[in-house]
């Protein structure tokens, strides 16, 4: 059966002025103006049929009918205060389910969860690795980081970080008896190929070209299926890879990867942080937002 209630804002200046026998402490308390608490509770009277103050020169009575409306009113906003003040919490601690590619959650993001963690103890961040793309609007998760172009219909959509490609190694490779000092010295070394699926990703082809080495034997190597592998074959020096910047940049800093020579090729992708419009302000995902750019601005 549909409720049939009056108007919310009437029901509010009621019980606040019933509360006060006041419609000017009703006024200060609701943030308006005296004369709209008088219209809202005049509306209301007229919707009711009944009277629900008596109206004297400097001050207010209830009626009967109003003393019998008072407390269950207040009783249902209390229970809405309460109801909201736990949403509130709950929306500001707890789980916040994020969605990121494989590779990205392995090089990148996962070494530097711990530092969101202790700056925000309350909010339990997990992780969904997957290279599918995930509809926000279906699927139960709360935001996303993405690489590509930027094209997300019906998301708030924000820049991460661009992002560039360029040979990457074991520093064992720059010794031995065809030691890495220039692209030539690449037809010595198996090639690592990244089958990421992304035509708009630069690949060995377009690195020997922007280098203007020629290029011999670009098909062989072994392939991976994940960026992640193709680094971890490149650390055990087992070839040389072609990769991303925001995915090696701690393999770099550590030394289990060194860059034997460029060029770097900036890539059309970038990462973009992704949320659904009416979900950006929650407290949970603007501070993980907040936080990933200022952990990508760290890497800057």
């Amino acid at each position: 059966m549909a409720r049939r209630l009056p108007p919310l804002n009437a029901l509010r200046a009621f019980e606040a002025a019933a509360r006060y026998l006041s419609f000017t402490k009703a006024a200060e308390e609701l943030n308006v103006t005296q004369a709209a608490i008088s219209h809202q509770v005049k509306a209301l009277e007229e919707i009711l049929g009944l009277s629900l103050f008596r109206r004297f020169n400097r001050r207010l009575m209830l009626t009967d009918a109003g003393q019998s409306y008072l407390p269950a009113l207040s009783e249902a906003f209390d229970q809405l205060d309460l109801a909201t003040r736990r949403l509130r919490i709950v929306d500001q601690s707890g789980p916040l389910k994020v969605t990121v590619a494989s590779s990205f959650a392995a090089k990148w993001l996962l070494p530097r969860l711990p530092a969101f963690s202790a700056r925000h103890p309350d909010i339990d961040v997990m992780v969904g690795a997957s290279d599918s793309i995930v509809d926000l609007t279906r699927d139960d998760f709360d935001m996303g980081v993405r690489f590509g172009l930027g094209h997300y219909p019906g998301l708030k959509v924000d820049l991460l970080f661009d992002d560039e490609v360029f040979p990457v190694c074991s520093p064992k490779l720059l010794e031995g008896p065809h030691p890495l000092r220039a692209p030539a010295d690449l037809e010595h070394h198996p090639l690592l190929h990244d089958n990421v699926g992304a035509s708009e990703l630069p690949d060995w082809p377009h690195w020997f070209a922007a280098s203007g080495t020629p290029a011999k034997n670009l098909g062989r190597g072994p392939r991976y299926s994940h960026s992640s592998l193709v680094i971890q074959a490149a650390i055990d020096a087992q070839g040389v890879g072609l990769m991303r910047s925001s995915l090696v940049s701690l393999d770099l800093e550590a030394g289990r990867l060194v860059r034997p020579f460029g060029p770097s090729i900036k890539s059309n992708y970038a990462c973009y942080v992704v949320s659904l419009e009416s979900a950006a302000e929650r407290p949970k995902i603007k501070a993980f937002r907040e936080w990933l750019f200022e952990a990508a601005g760290e890497r800057r």
